[in-house]
């Protein structure tokens, strides 16, 4: 067991919120050990000719010796042992912080799964996960990939004998709001689940049926977090498919869940340029219903306010300037 000492390190501290909110899959002393030796690379190659997964390991690099003053100077300075114990230290907190989220989820998450009030039938265990998944009515038909028909008993039996094999691509029904899905308009409800208990992980569990108190001492106020951020949605998205799933030990590599591909799907969507819309939208939405008291939450500008009215004429200006540029 990590000593109390290992815990209160900084770079500990930081590895456990970088990997809740940026990016928590990874092996971190390869990502310093191999961002470090990239750094030389472009010099003479760019970066866009890198394969795509490569591209985002760089870019969780740099985002990573940007979070914390002086990361790289210290380690362009030491050893490559000095580098990679960095790496263990933050890695460590990253794993800590997994660890703990996923132990108070496997419990918490039973009591979102119906209305307050009323019992899950048949009942759930809080500590055995056997009896989830697929094996469950509620938890299959939230796991069950949109799409798909849980109420078809075909489509069921397909599911549970495995013959239908489901990959992290395959996105379930928890994710959409009201667990509605409409394959004409995929990305209504997308990621707007009450399944999502962002507040549970990021200001305390208790939290999560009302709104967060300014003395909370969750890791929001901790790191002075005031945004949700695309790592953090994945983070929690990944988080509830696991709780909600049969499987009793997080792998990487579990077939169950295909965890790591699902989370990487869902960064690829919020990451991807031409879906920036759509994800500006999204992250505001859960921005206000997070941090609703944060500057960084973005408000809608009445139409009738001088700020408005400033902000049109100067695009009127701006687009006869740019009609009447030659």
């Amino acid at each position: 067991m990590a000593s109390r000492t290992n815990l209160s390190n900084p770079l500990v501290l930081h590895g456990q919120h970088f990997g809740q909110t940026v990016f928590a899959l990874c092996n971190y002393p390869s990502l310093l050990t191999g961002g470090i030796l990239r750094l030389e690379e472009l010099l003479d190659s760019p970066i866009d000719d890198y394969p795509a997964d490569i591209q985002r390991e760089h870019r969780v690099f740099l985002e990573l010796i940007d979070s914390y003053p002086g990361l790289l100077e210290c380690l362009m300075a030491g050893e490559e042992e000095d580098v990679i114990h960095v790496g263990e230290l933050m890695g460590k907190g990253a794993s800590s912080a997994w660890g703990n989220n996923t132990k108070t989820l496997k419990s918490a998450i039973l009591e979102w799964l119906v209305p307050r009030g009323q019992p899950l039938i048949p009942p759930l265990s809080r500590n055995i996960k056997s009896d989830r998944g697929l094996n469950h009515e509620v938890t299959g038909a939230l796991l069950c990939p949109a799409g798909l028909d849980w109420s078809n008993p075909e489509t069921k039996q397909s599911l549970k004998s495995g013959k239908t094999v489901v990959h992290g691509d395959q996105w379930p029904m928890f994710l959409y709001f009201g667990y509605i899905y409409d394959p004409e308009a995929p990305w209504q409800g997308l990621l707007r689940s009450k399944m999502l208990g962002f507040k549970h992980i990021f200001t305390s569990p208790s939290s999560v049926e009302k709104e967060p108190k300014a003395t909370c001492s969750g890791n929001v106020y901790l790191h002075g977090m005031k945004s949700v951020t695309k790592g953090s949605l994945a983070y929690i998205v990944t988080q509830v498919q696991f709780a909600l799933s049969s499987s009793s030990v997080f792998s990487h590599t579990d077939t169950v869940t295909d965890s790591e591909n699902f989370y990487h799907s869902i960064l690829d969507l919020l990451e991807d340029p031409d879906e920036i819309e759509e994800v500006t939208d999204l992250m505001t939405w859960w921005t206000h219903r997070i941090f609703p008291n944060s500057s960084s939450s973005e408000r809608s500008i009445s139409k009738n306010s001088m700020l408005f009215k400033i902000q049109e004429k100067r695009a009127a200006l701006r687009a006869w300037a740019d009609a009447n540029t030659d």
